[in-house]
């Protein structure tokens, strides 16, 4: 694998294993997800497997989904 970069080609993390949530639509309408081997976790988007990664490191990505959890970003689709 190359060095690991936020915008990097999603097709240059040769060892991801992409997943998305049971929630998601058929029609590509996701998100997905993988872990890094640094214990980062690389973001893109399904109907561009191909485009950028973004690449957040494990205390960012921990912050987002807490906050998720939590409900502060429940007015974001409200």
């Amino acid at each position: 694998m190359s060095v690991v970069q936020n915008g990097m080609s999603a097709d240059a993390l040769t060892e991801a294993r992409w997943r998305k949530s049971r929630r998601s639509g058929a029609v590509g309408n996701c998100v997905e997800v993988t872990p890094l081997p640094d214990g980062g976790v690389a973001v893109r988007n399904s109907r561009f497997p191909s485009g950028p990664a973004l690449v957040y490191t494990r205390a960012e990505i921990e912050a987002f989904f807490l906050g998720v959890k939590d409900g502060e970003f429940d007015d974001v689709i409200g």
